[in-house]
């Protein structure tokens, strides 16, 4: 294992104890709204949002409340080193256990998104996000990225913000980070 391997490791063992300490933050609703309120404009774009697993911020709430005016989708693994594929999400739609027991809808077309919600470990005010090493939202960001304009938003806990997140050249920057206490635009 490589230093920066074992660096990322690291942070993510204390990552997941980190969110696990604040995801019962009476506060999560609170960040739902703020989410809401940061997608409206996007209203007509096709969003991805993400159904939570462990410990992970809910984005439900928001993407129920953008899916009469947008299309929304949420992620599909394909396999180890592919980029995500999104598939067409709706509050009522029929769930099926994915890769990873992420829920992923059980039938629906295939949509592109141009806004992201992204699910992290921890996040820095860069914009970067500590994910779980699989690398799924960093290819498939950059791939997103070569064909257009992409909004990537991270979501999350204020409190799984960190100093700063170690970083590789294939990692993929947010453009912005929403938690319960607003939106937080990442400073270079």
């Amino acid at each position: 294992m490589s230093v920066l391997a074992e660096i990322k490791s690291a942070a993510r063992k204390a990552a997941f104890a980190t969110r696990r300490a604040v995801q019962d933050d009476p506060r999560g609703a609170a960040a739902a709204t703020q989410l809401l309120t940061v997608l409206a404009p996007h209203a007509g774009k096709v969003i991805s949002g993400y159904i939570p697993i462990s410990t992970e911020i809910s984005p439900l709430p928001a993407m129920a409340g953008m899916a009469g005016r947008s299309p929304v989708a949420v992620p599909v693994i394909q396999g180890d080193g592919l980029p995500l594929l999104f598939r067409e999400w709706h509050p009522d739609a029929a769930m099926i256990e994915g890769p990873f027991g992420a829920l992923v809808p059980a039938r629906g077309v295939f949509l592109e998104p141009r806004v992201l919600i992204v699910p992290l470990l921890s996040f820095d005010r860069r914009g970067f996000r500590l994910g779980y090493g699989g690398g799924f939202y960093d290819r498939t960001l950059e791939a997103l990225r070569a064909t257009g304009p992409v909004s990537a938003i991270g979501f999350a806990y204020a409190g799984q913000e960190v100093a700063e997140v170690p970083t590789e050249p294939t990692d993929q920057p947010l453009d912005l980070i929403v938690t319960e206490d607003g939106p937080i635009t990442p400073q270079n």
